[in-house]
């Protein structure tokens, strides 16, 4: 199983026109991850834009991140059909080696049937444990609560569940009440303190500031609900700005280079870039939370 805590979630950074992976910011951003204080991370999720990475480049990022940390770490998986997350699996465990503490495989089924089938498949072709995401605005697929809970039950290789499907904090009562595995959730921190609230195991994301979840976590722990508000409060204007849509991915590499972690903040298309009208607005929640 996943250690409840923070598990931050990797971007990728880029430089230049021709969006090439900038392995020394990579390496910085993960260091400054583990000086923070996370429990682990995540690399080649949705937030590191794997799905706009060659084969080649997903390895580099691999590399770049094993070698820059000794923290474990989760992998993600981008494909929704079972031969080609097989193979990114795959990559995961030649890269990661004993540090691969689960694969991220997208729910791709709307079936419990079908999605037990498919996780059966990707364990039994490579014995990885999974971390299974329920992320529906990405991977099109939309399942209830009960019915991904029905699909995990008895699957002991599941060692964790991403909760991103809204309402998170039903999402979260409901799997944590069904499942005896860690559940976290994402989406940025939006909804952090009412799934803690809910049973989840910690925070999943790609939060530019990684030391507010971790703050927020730990007060939970050690003072219960109104310690990790008054933790989470600082941040929560920043967390809202970020999450905007279509734009959530530029907003937050932009946050990283202004805090001197990426030379960069370029995302590859066909993601949108960050719009003129919010520098300034970025620029006072920045310094709000400095």
């Amino acid at each position: 199983m996943l250690q409840p805590g923070v598990w931050g979630v990797v971007a990728t950074p880029f430089t230049g026109s021709t969006f090439d992976v900038d392995e020394q910011s990579l390496a910085r951003l993960v260091e400054h991850y583990e000086r923070a204080g996370v429990t682990g991370l995540t690399v080649l999720g949705v937030f590191g834009e794997a799905a706009q990475l060659s084969s080649e480049e997903r390895r580099t990022v691999l590399e770049t991140v094993a070698d820059a940390t000794r923290l474990p770490l989760v992998v993600g998986a981008t494909s929704l059909g079972t031969a080609p997350v097989v193979e990114e699996v795959r990559l995961a465990q030649e890269v990661a080696g004993d540090r691969l503490a689960g694969a991220m495989v997208q729910v791709n089924s709307a079936n419990p049937h079908v999605l037990a089938g498919h996780l059966r498949a990707v364990h039994e072709a490579t014995g990885a444990g999974l971390v299974v995401q329920d992320y529906p605005l990405v991977s099109g697929v939309a399942i209830g609560a009960d019915a991904l809970a029905a699909a995990l039950r008895g699957l002991e290789f599941v060692v964790a569940v991403k909760a991103e499907a809204p309402p998170t904090p039903v999402a979260v009562a409901t799997l944590t009440a069904a499942l005896d595995v860690p559940v976290f959730g994402g989406l940025g921190g939006l909804g952090l303190l009412d799934e803690l609230a809910c049973g989840a195991a910690g925070a999943m994301t790609g939060f530019s500031f990684p030391e507010g979840l971790i703050a927020c976590v730990g007060a939970w722990r050690e003072g219960g609900y109104d310690a990790a508000r008054e933790a989470w409060l600082p941040y929560l204007p920043l967390v809202n700005f970020e999450q905007q849509a279509r734009v959530a991915l530029a907003i937050r590499k932009e946050c990283l280079r202004q805090r001197g972690l990426f030379l960069e903040s370029g995302v590859r298309p066909p993601a949108a870039s960050l719009p003129e009208s919010l520098h300034e607005q970025l620029k006072r929640h920045l310094t709000a939370v400095r």
